[in-house]
């Protein structure tokens, strides 16, 4: 520090007491005790060479010199202390933006967004769909909620809200050939498949035990589409089966419209909500007790 610049906490120290014009007053504001504001006083008498305050009664008052350091520094903590309650009026006025994949967001969390803002009003959520640009580090928002795999970023708060499950689903009338006792027979209907997870598949077949080979040929004999939120709809039209997280069909499964003849498999992944570090974490872990109450009723 410049040696023309005496410390920023003796400056506190003085401004506070010559605004509320006592040492003990300055004390309770700053939350320290009565004699460190003396002692930051007593380091600036010494560092500009004179005395800033004399006795006046039982009080004090500022001398000449320390009249003309209060004009300034007055001034200077007065706008600082005005830029502090704008950046913190604006930071808790700013909506909280959320990014999310749009099979995630349309599948499960748009049903649900009712009733997150009836119950987290000061939350102030906008939520921003994205399938190519999830990385919070390199967009502007203040959670990104996303199904991932360890390890993850350093640089990133990440909380797990839930292991993913994933489940081969078809129209109950496309699955009438199906036997639960027999995954094999899932290669007579069409294999579904999206582009953006290309290992669910294999992942499926290995916990079912079935030999890689025949699952290529089907999936070449298959549809692919580019996003989740296509493949469970050709699902529900009726196409083939499709692979999916259970999440993600839940409300289908529950109501019939499709079937999961040989369950969930679990696999490495994690539904996440991944924060960067300077990220306001209030309103960042208030969205996370909510998912986890939503996942976990």
């Amino acid at each position: 520090m410049s040696q023309d610049m005496p410390p920023l906490s003796a400056l506190r120290a003085f401004e506070a007491t010559a605004r509320r014009g006592s040492v003990t007053a300055a004390a309770r504001e700053l939350h320290v005790t009565h004699g460190a504001v003396s002692r930051q006083l007593r380091s600036l008498d010494g560092h500009f060479g004179t005395p800033l305050f004399a006795k006046a009664g039982r009080g004090i008052r500022l001398t000449p010199q320390g009249e003309q350091l209060q004009q300034g520094v007055g001034d200077a903590f007065a706008r600082l202390r005005e830029s502090c309650a704008e950046l913190k009026r604006s930071t808790k006025e700013a909506p909280f933006v959320l990014n999310c994949p749009g099979s995630l967001l349309a599948r499960w969390f748009i049903p649900r967004l009712e009733r997150l803002h009836r119950e987290l009003p000061d939350i102030k959520l906008q939520v921003s769909d994205s399938d190519s640009e999830l990385d919070p580090r390199r967009n502007e928002a203040g959670a990104t909620l996303l199904f991932s795999e360890p390890p993850f970023p350093p640089e990133l708060d990440v909380i797990e809200l839930a292991p993913e499950n994933i489940c081969a689903v078809a129209r109950p009338d496309r699955a009438e050939h199906f036997d639960p006792d027999d995954p094999a027979t899932i290669f007579t209907a069409p294999l579904l498949y999206t582009r953006s997870r290309p290992q669910a598949w294999p992942q499926w077949a290995q916990a079912h035990g079935l030999e890689g080979a025949r699952l290529e040929q089907a999936l070449e004999e298959g549809r692919g589409f580019d996003h989740l939120y296509y493949l469970i709809e050709a699902a529900l039209a009726g196409l083939g089966v499709a692979i999916a997280p259970r999440l993600l069909v839940q409300d289908d499964l529950t109501h019939g419209r499709l079937v999961a003849p040989w369950g969930s498999v679990g696999t490495s992944g994690r539904l996440c909500l991944l924060l960067p570090h300077y990220v306001a974490h209030r309103r960042g872990t208030q969205l996370a007790e909510w998912l986890q109450r939503e996942l976990n009723p």
